[in-house]
């Protein structure tokens, strides 16, 4: 928006007031529109700079936009930036470039779509790696794909992710709240 700078300022005074678990969802989305595609380049260095001076996590929200997401948290993620890649959906590679940075992915209802993949991805992927997500009210899982999503629905996800991995779910909760509580230090 052409008014990026103000809002950022307005956040920035919020940081400020009182203590934050994370910040985010903070990142690019060039899916509807990319005639801001430098504001969001800016915008996201300087709220990750924010994280690191307050040595929080950040949460990330990317939308056609994966590989520019991580060349740009590269240099950040170096200087021991972490967080979350909220609801991931791409390819092990992508995982694998993200993992390496030391960031989780975030695995929400797209999970439990059959042509979306995931499900070779995770299979590649270590748990200690991955936290769970909702994204409600969007991206309900299968059976109520179409449906308004809910947090309630977080045990469909986590036992299509046991499917997956072949354990069991209440590993899979174990795994992924422990990941929870070490990324925003609970």
């Amino acid at each position: 928006k052409e008014n990026y700078k103000d809002e950022l300022q307005n956040a920035e005074r919020w940081l400020h007031k009182r203590g934050f678990a994370a910040i985010g969802e903070i990142g690019f989305d060039f899916y509807w529109d990319t005639t801001f595609i430098q504001q969001q380049y800016e915008a996201f260095e300087i709220q990750m700079q924010w994280a690191l001076d307050k040595k929080i996590p950040i949460v990330i929200h990317t939308r056609n936009a994966m590989q520019q997401t991580i060349d740009a948290v590269k240099p950040f993620a170096a200087k021991g930036l972490g967080g979350i890649f909220h609801c991931f959906g791409d390819s092990y590679e992508m995982a694998k470039q993200i993992i390496d940075m030391n960031f989780y992915l975030g695995i929400g209802g797209v999970v439990t779509y059959k042509k979306a993949g995931l499900d070779a991805v995770l299979d590649k992927i270590n748990l200690e790696r991955v936290v769970l997500e909702t994204d409600a009210p969007y991206l309900t899982p299968v059976p109520y794909r179409g449906k308004r999503n809910e947090s309630a629905y977080i045990k469909i996800i986590a036992q299509k992710v046991a499917e997956i991995k072949k354990v069991s779910i209440e590993e899979v909760a174990a795994i992924t709240t422990a990941n929870a509580e070490k990324i925003f230090s609970c």
